[in-house]
């Protein structure tokens, strides 16, 4: 039995040219935010440029202060449900004692299992935790590379995942906590195709001196699976509370300068150009521009969380693909 295997890193498996998964993954959330306000600017100004009596009919009618009013209830609304989402990601938190201990109870019995996989107290720190954990799986795989002579497809998808841990181990190094390269190191070891590949192997006909060092290398792998959904839902966390945080940052001067366009902006008293463009075009594609910040904050944030669920949509031995057959979580 044969199957075709996967890429071990999810830029090589994902059907999104490298340009777009580095805008939804790796880039800054803030250099995001300031390049979707940015194109809104530039587009409302390319379009007064490209619309025939685009600046006459900014002046003759009321849609600046119609348009400014709805973003300011739009902002406000806006503001609100963030707020409101942020209440349910720190209810997570709070419990009555029992309820803690509970969570305690299996934080604790999680780490006791890492430790018997381990041999020693796992570290207490994420990436130090995932690190170590690759690592027991890298020693366990070649553990199953020098017991003996191996299956063509076992061999190849035992060195693969030599090579993957390697390069996993060296990201995870200089990683902290709170920031992406963590979750980003952990989505590049491609556990779910190793366990399946190491589960058909122990499921036929093995000798003695490969099924038990294979059968602990599964055992490493199935750990690995519930390790990196832990730390994912942490990192999710901790980015939907800074999500809340920027977002409140950013409402402030946004509903300023739409109020402050809507009650003292007249745009028939700017005649003036700059490179073409009347002043009075340019102020209010500015300010609409910084009153959408809010908005743009929330687009950056929620396409990194939702390309990362899309990622992982699946715990275990599951390789999802498209229907075209090209595509693997």
């Amino acid at each position: 039995m044969s199957d075709d295997e996967p890429a071990d890193r999810m830029r090589e498996r994902s059907p999104r040219s490298t340009v777009i998964l580095y805008l939804l993954l790796d880039a800054d959330r803030k250099l995001i935010t300031t390049g979707i306000v940015g194109a809104v600017f530039v587009g409302l100004v390319a379009a007064s440029l490209v619309v025939p009596g685009a600046e006459s009919a900014l002046r003759a009618t009321d849609s600046v202060d119609t348009a400014f009013q709805a973003l300011i209830g739009a902002t406000v609304t806006g503001v609100t449900l963030v707020l409101t989402l942020n209440q349910l990601v720190l209810s997570q938190e709070l419990g009555a004692v029992g309820d803690q201990r509970e969570r305690m109870d299996g934080a604790m019995t999680f780490r006791d299992d890492v430790r018997d996989l381990l041999g020693e107290t796992p570290p207490a720190e994420p990436s130090e935790f995932l690190q170590a954990m690759v690592a027991e799986i890298d020693s366990r795989a070649a553990a199953v590379r020098d017991s003996g002579p191996l299956d063509d497809d076992l061999e190849t998808m035992i060195e693969g995942t030599v090579s993957n841990a390697d390069v996993v181990i060296e990201r995870l190094e200089d990683a902290d906590f709170g920031e992406f390269e963590v979750v980003r190191a952990a989505l590049d070891f491609n556990y779910s195709w190793k366990i399946h590949v190491a589960r058909r192997f122990l499921d036929g006909e093995l000798p003695d001196e490969t099924r038990e060092p294979l059968a602990a290398f599964a055992d490493a792998l199935e750990l690995f699976g519930p390790t990196r959904e832990h730390f994912k839902t942490l990192y999710f966390q901790s980015e939907l509370i800074d999500l809340s945080r920027t977002v409140l940052y950013t409402a402030v001067p946004s509903l300023v300068v739409a109020l402050g366009v809507t009650f003292y902006v007249d745009v028939a008293i700017f005649t003036d150009s700059i490179l073409g463009v009347n002043t009075g075009v340019l102020l209010v594609t500015g300010a609409a521009a910084v009153v959408i910040s809010p908005f743009a904050v929330l687009l950056a944030y929620v396409l990194r969380i939702a390309t990362v669920t899309e990622r992982t949509l699946s715990i275990g031995p599951f390789i999802l693909r498209e229907t075209d057959g090209e595509t693997d979580r």
